[in-house]
């Protein structure tokens, strides 16, 4: 007979009681740093592009305004190259209006010259154009151009005696300059007084010897 062999019996272990191995710290924190940097490289890559949209606002509002004032530099520069070639048919007529002496049957056509100069001066006016007022006013040389110089007596040194042509202005902006006579008066010379206050007086034996020589 032989021997019987030992059982041996396994400890049956319970689950619950059993230690799950537990992961490393660094693979907890792995997908969270991850999360955190794709955050912040979108945030950057959203401020990159609002920056760029800014920029690109900011262009075209400033194209906007350069070609605004292009345009509107464009109109006024053609607005002066017409008006300065009207100029010198306004001072044909106006010296008609001057120089020009006629009877009394002729006098009915002068009236009209002087109208239709009047209605010319009008529609320019409404194009934002005026004369400009010289005679008698006091010299200005951002307004007037001195043809010469003439004294008269009567006037204030420096008065614009006499205006030779209209000068105009186109928006308050000199197209042409009035040329004028100036007023130029000549410094007299004055003649100088004696000192004031005591004069020195002679001594009298002096005088008594001029007298005997």
């Amino acid at each position: 007979m032989f021997p019987k062999k030992k059982e041996h019996h396994k400890e049956e272990q319970n689950p619950a009681t059993v230690e799950q191995p537990k992961e490393p710290l660094s693979k907890e924190k792995k997908p969270a740093e991850e999360l955190q940097k794709q955050i912040e490289s979108l945030k950057k890559e959203k401020d990159d592009i609002f920056a760029k949209l800014q920029r690109v606002a900011a262009d075209y509002d400033n194209y906007q305004k350069r070609s605004a004032r292009q345009l509107s530099d464009g109109i006024n520069y053609e607005k002066d190259k017409i008006i300065k070639a009207i100029l010198p048919v306004l001072d044909n007529f106006e010296y008609i209006l001057a120089n020009t002496s006629c009877g009394v049957q002729d006098e009915a056509l002068l009236k009209g010259v002087k109208i239709v100069y009047d209605q010319f001066l009008g529609v320019l006016k409404n194009q934002g154009v005026e004369q400009i007022q010289s005679a008698g006013e006091k010299f200005n040389p951002s307004i007037h151009e001195a043809i010469t110089q003439r004294a008269q007596e009567d006037k204030d040194d420096g008065v614009v005696l006499e205006e030779l042509q209209k000068g105009y202005i186109l928006n308050e902006r000199v197209i042409r300059a009035s040329r004028v006579v100036v007023n130029k008066l000549v410094a007299k010379n004055v003649e100088q007084s004696p000192p004031a206050g005591p004069q020195p007086q002679q001594n009298p034996e002096e005088e008594e010897t001029k007298d005997t020589q």
